[in-house]
């Protein structure tokens, strides 16, 4: 008798595949593919209101510094941090930190969210 063990494919830049691994069939629902994503609905923690305040990155602001790229919000506790493409890199940190799975894009237009567990956009 031959064990067999079932992968998840990986595509392009370690990118998990988007089809289930038993059927290989396209997944539609995020939830579907990540509990994590299923928890936390995007409008779970609405961003700040428009009063004129600037979001910022809670990290470096508190180093003094500015220089961050993209800001995104933990929708476990509300911390915003910065994207991996920003030197510090506060957003994945926080998830290192405080175990928080699921963020979202705190950029105006933008309404995504990202589950740090299973590297899945929903």
């Amino acid at each position: 008798m031959v064990d067999v063990q079932l992968f998840r494919r990986v595509t392009g830049l370690g990118r998990r595949s988007s089809r289930t691994p038993t059927t290989g069939q396209p997944t539609t629902d995020a939830g579907a593919r990540c509990p994590e994503l299923a928890s936390f609905p995007l409008d779970a923690r609405p961003l700040p209101g428009p009063h004129g305040d600037r979001l910022c990155c809670e990290g470096c602001t508190a180093l003094g510094e500015r220089n961050w790229a993209h800001l995104r919000m933990c929708l476990d506790c509300g911390y915003i941090g910065c994207c991996d493409s920003s030197p510090r890199r506060h957003a994945t940190a926080h998830f290192h930190e405080s175990g928080h799975p699921v963020m979202r894009s705190a950029e105006p237009g933008e309404s995504w969210r990202w589950c740090y567990v299973h590297h899945v956009v929903g």
